[in-house]
C-alpha cells in the first residue's frame, strides 16, 4: 500500500475556538465500512469540530493480510462522500513501520521488554486458573532464567517459530481520562494492563518486519499526527487502558476518549456485514455514490437526534455532546 491516498483535500470547517489538537478516525482496510464504522466515523468528526480540533485520517493497515489499497481508497471514497473533510496526506501504517521499531527500542533499552514463547493454546489454558483476569496474559514467560529462555527458544526454533515481544508491565491497573462511557466515572475509566504483545511472533516464513501489535502502532500513530482526541465505539474501552499506559512509558501525552455505543444489527448484535445491505454503497439499489450517501447522512443524523439533515455541517451546528444517547443504536432494514 502506497503512503498517501488523495481522496479529499479540504481542511475541516473552522471553529470559534483555536485548534487544540486533533482528532482522527482510522479505519482497517478490510472491506466497505458499513453504517456502524460510518456512524462512528461521523462522531468523531463532530466532536473534533465540536472541540475546535482538527481533523485527520489514518489508514490502520499494520495486518497487511486482512489491508487493501482498493479497500482503503473506497473507505475514504465514502468518507468523503458523506462530507467528512480532513487534512492530507493521509498515512498508513505499513508506512510508519520503522517508528514502530524505535518506539519498541525505547521500551527494551527500559527493561520493558521480554521473549515469548507461548502458542495461544498455551495462554488459553493458563488463562482458566484462578485468579487469572479474563483475556489477560498471565505471565508465563515473563521471569524466566538465562538458560530456561536459551532452551525455549532453540524449542520454537526447531518447530520453525520465532517467539513473541512483550511488554513487562509494571501496573496491573491504569486510568484514562474517558468523556462519554457510562462505565467512566467523573470522567475517568480504570481498566486492566497486562502484558501486552508489542510484535507478534510465531511461524518464521511468516512473520515479517512489520508484525508489530496493533496496540504499538496506534499508540505511536497517534503521537506522530498530534491526536488528542479519540473517538471509537465502545467494544474499544478495555484497551484505553493499555494504549494510553505504553504512552506514558513511551513518554508521550496520552489523548482523552470518547467511547461511543456500537450499531446492533436486528439480531441485538453488533452490525454486521451478515445482516444485508449494510454498507454505504448497497443502502439505495442502483443509486449512485451521493445518494447512498444522502440516505446514510439521513440515517445517521436520525440516529444522533438530529432530525433530517442534509450535510455533516448541518449536525455540526447544533451538535452536543450531553444530548447524546449512551445507549446501543438499532438498524433495521427497509
Amino acid at each position: 500500500m502506497t503512503a498517501t491516498v488523495e481522496v479529499v483535500t479540504e481542511t475541516p470547517p473552522a471553529s470559534a475556538a483555536p485548534v487544540a489538537g486533533y482528532g482522527r478516525y482510522a479505519p482497517s482496510p478490510s472491506g466497505d465500512l458499513h453504517l456502524g464504522n460510518l456512524r462512528t466515523a461521523v462522531l468523531a468528526y463532530l466532536f473534533a469540530v465540536h472541540t475546535g480540533r482538527g481533523f485527520r485520517m489514518r489508514i490502520d493497515d499494520i495486518d497487511a493480510q486482512r489491508s487493501s489499497a482498493e479497500a482503503a481508497t473506497r473507505q475514504l471514497e465514502d468518507l468523503g462522500a458523506l462530507g467528512l473533510k480532513w487534512e492530507q496526506p493521509v498515512p498508513t501504517q505499513q508506512a510508519t513501520v520503522p517508528h514502530y521499531q524505535r518506539a519498541l527500542e525505547m521500551l527494551a533499552d527500559q527493561g520493558l521488554v521480554y521473549e515469548c514463547y507461548c502458542s495461544r493454546k498455551d495462554i488459553q489454558e493458563a488463562a482458566r486458573a484462578p485468579h487469572a483476569i479474563l483475556g489477560s496474559y498471565p505471565g508465563t514467560c515473563r521471569d524466566l532464567t538465562g538458560e530456561q529462555r536459551a532452551a525455549k527458544r532453540e524449542e520454537l526454533a526447531q518447530q520453525g517459530r520465532v517467539p513473541s515481544l512483550r511488554l513487562r508491565a509494571d501496573a496491573s491497573k491504569w486510568s484514562v481520562h474517558e468523556l462519554f462511557s457510562a462505565e467512566a466515572t467523573d470522567g475517568t475509566y480504570t481498566g486492566d494492563v497486562d502484558d501486552m504483545v508489542l510484535r507478534r511472533g510465531g511461524n518464521a516464513n511468516q512473520v515479517s518486519d512489520a508484525d508489530f501489535a496493533y496496540n504499538l502502532a496506534v499508540v505511536v500513530d497517534d503521537h506522530l499526527a498530534g491526536i488528542d482526541q479519540v473517538v471509537r465505539g465502545d467494544d474499544l474501552l478495555s484497551s484505553a487502558p493499555r494504549q494510553a499506559y505504553l504512552a506514558h512509558l513511551l513518554g508521550y501525552e496520552p489523548p482523552e476518549y470518547i467511547h461511543v455505543p456500537l450499531v446492533l444489527g436486528p439480531n441485538g448484535k453488533r452490525l454486521a456485514k451478515r445482516d444485508g445491505a449494510v454498507t454505504l454503497r448497497e443502502l439505495v439499489p442502483g443509486g449512485d455514490l451521493a445518494t447512498c450517501a444522502r440516505a446514510a447522512l439521513q440515517w445517521i443524523g436520525e440516529s444522533l437526534g438530529c432530525g433530517l439533515v442534509a450535510s455533516v455541517e448541518e449536525m455540526a451546528v447544533g451538535f452536543d455532546p450531553a444530548a447524546l444517547s449512551k445507549d446501543p443504536v438499532n438498524w433495521h432494514p427497509h
